[in-house]
């Protein structure tokens, strides 16, 4: 047979290059498997049980090789090297095509011993070295060799025969790659740093979230290889020759605060406490930071710990006074010892002095709970017989309903029992009984005082966001901003201590008991100043200043 000078042979069973040209030695390939061209292997009935000898087997896998490597001109006489002529030269035909070959060569071309797949052949294994659109593509490559009884050898054919891991129906294209899904960046408010769990560990899940929320800012395409199923769907991106530009999820959250939070968390004056806090844009509601640690069975206790507020529920309580039963700051608000509502008795802090004459803003700054359930209970919950009040007023007017900050970033829901069972409706009143928050929440509650009006919380700037179903009152709003700028800034305020050098600042503290035969208490925390309203808890804190109260004025100072 008349074959033309094509490709060559350099080497033998160990290693070989195949490249065009060279006459001799491409009809001495052919010769030595005895091949006739176009014809054919041998039939799989006619496949002999014993697999061709090594020598026999790269000598067959060489003469095909080196048709391959010759060109679309000489396709057919390498499936003629094969047991199934026409799919090969479908399969080698599709290969160029769908890579845009220019060129391709074999070297390392030499017998790996028995197949894993047939016992009657003979693998062959080889580097294949090819130059494509894009680039030049090395891989390794492997072909079985089997013989019919005669002892005429032929390649075993199998899309895996072009690459190891094609399958029927598959093919190798080159052309645009995307980036992958997990090079996902989410990114925080500036749109440059980035944020990762190594470098801020309390967004670790947030993180997660954010990158697998479908809210990305798709990225560029790259150039590259890749397997496209039957149906022409990506399978699996073989190589990369220019990487695509990654996805991105810009947030809310600013990356110098997060940094702040993530120490704030650990002050060695919390002894290790679980503790949690919530950093937020007073004006937008945006999330600047989320930090906690020493996680409890509470979980993240910023965004997820469902725990009583303490006293720093008496800012919605004093706003329900002001809205609902028209008191005002300097309304009388006496604060005794003891007070029995629904047959429970309650007290105050063992520094709290009884004083007959405290009136609403004074008790705030004192933080005295008999003074609060009084006021309560005479004007808010006997004068409502549903005993709704206070549940209308943190809906309505401070937003604490049920909404998403977005990036599928789960938090829990605040609780103030529309209505409370027994003597609840009192101990709600000074944030125990069935209330309960986060730092996300309380947070949110200085920032509606703060701004006088409702911006629910987000962490992507673009997320939809709930309004409250009323305006925040200027004149309750007013009363309001006066009595956490009183507890910050006069001697007698219980935030005192944290907020004195902080300007135009507000807060409030909180401790809460938790427990029932063993009572321990938590600690709270949340104040604002013109920029941002900051709110923690630390779970076993003796009181809110001298725990929680560390925290948000790490923040504030910073800010």
């Amino acid at each position: 047979m008349n074959r033309g000078a094509k490709a060559g042979i350099l080497g033998s069973c160990g290693a070989a290059l195949l490249v065009v040209g060279g006459l001799g030695a491409y009809n001495i390939a052919h010769g030595l498997t005895g091949g006739s061209g176009g014809s054919g292997g041998p039939s799989p009935t006619a496949q002999s049980t014993t697999p061709p000898s090594a020598a026999v087997a790269v000598k067959a896998a060489q003469a095909f090789l080196a048709d391959w490597a010759a060109g679309p001109s000489h396709y057919g006489t390498a499936a003629g090297d094969t047991d199934s002529p026409s799919q090969a030269q479908t399969d080698l035909t599709a290969y160029r095509t769908g890579l845009k070959l220019s060129s391709v060569s074999f070297t390392k071309v030499g017998a790996v011993g028995a197949s894993a797949t047939d016992r009657g052949a003979t693998q062959v294994g080889f580097t294949v070295t090819a130059q494509v659109a894009g680039g030049t593509w090395s891989y390794p490559g492997t072909l079985d060799v089997i013989q019919d009884n005669a002892g005429r050898a032929s390649v075993d054919w199998s899309p895996s025969v072009l690459y190891s891991k094609l399958t029927s129906g598959d093919t190798v294209v080159t052309g645009s790659v995307p980036a992958p899904a997990s090079s996902v960046t989410v990114l925080a408010s500036d749109g440059r740093t980035r944020l990762t769990a190594a470098k801020y560990p309390s967004l670790a899940q947030i993180i997660a979230s954010i990158s697998q929320s479908g809210s990305t800012t798709a990225g560029s395409t790259g150039e590259g290889i890749e397997i496209l199923s039957a149906a022409g769907t990506p399978v699996t991106t073989l190589k990369v020759f220019t990487a695509g530009t990654p996805a991105t999820v810009t947030t809310t959250i600013d990356a110098g605060l997060q940094a702040q939070a993530e120490q704030a968390v650990k002050n060695p004056v919390l002894q290790g406490k679980p503790d949690g806090v919530v950093a937020l844009n007073r004006t937008n509601g945006h999330i600047l930071a989320i930090a906690y640690a020493n996680t409890g069975s509470e979980g993240n206790l910023a965004i997820n710990g469902d725990l009583s507020p303490g006293s720093t529920m008496k800012i919605i309580t004093s706003a329900a006074l002001f809205d609902v039963a028209k008191l005002t700051p300097t309304s009388s608000a006496p604060c005794t010892p003891t007070i029995i509502a629904h047959g429970q008795q309650f007290g105050n802090d063992d520094d709290i002095v009884a004083n007959s004459g405290t009136d609403i803003e004074q008790a705030f700054a004192e933080s005295c709970n008999t003074a609060f359930i009084k006021d309560g209970f005479d004007d808010l919950v006997l004068k409502q017989p549903d005993a709704s009040a206070l549940h209308d007023e943190a809906d309505n007017v401070f937003g604490l309903g049920s909404w998403n900050i977005g990036g599928g970033v789960q938090t829990s829901d605040p609780q103030v029992p529309a209505a409370p069972e027994g003597s609840n409706d009192a101990a709600d009143l000074i944030g125990q009984g069935q209330v309960e928050m986060t730092p996300l929440i309380l947070a949110s509650l200085s920032a509606t005082v703060r701004d006088g009006a409702f911006n629910q919380p987000i962490i992507l700037p673009k997320q939809a966001q709930t309004p409250a179903a009323q305006s925040m009152n200027p004149t309750t709003d007013a009363y309001l901003q006066q009595m956490m700028d009183f507890d910050a800034h006069n001697s007698m305020g219980t935030a005192f201590a944290r907020m004195n050098g902080i300007p135009d600042s507000g807060a409030k503290t909180g401790t809460s008991e938790v427990g029932t035969s063993t009572i321990t208490t938590n600690g709270w925390f949340t104040a604002y100043d013109d920029n941002i309203s900051v709110a923690a808890v630390v779970q076993g804190g003796t009181s809110g200043v001298g725990t929680a109260g560390y925290i948000v004025q790490s923040l504030l100072e910073d800010d």
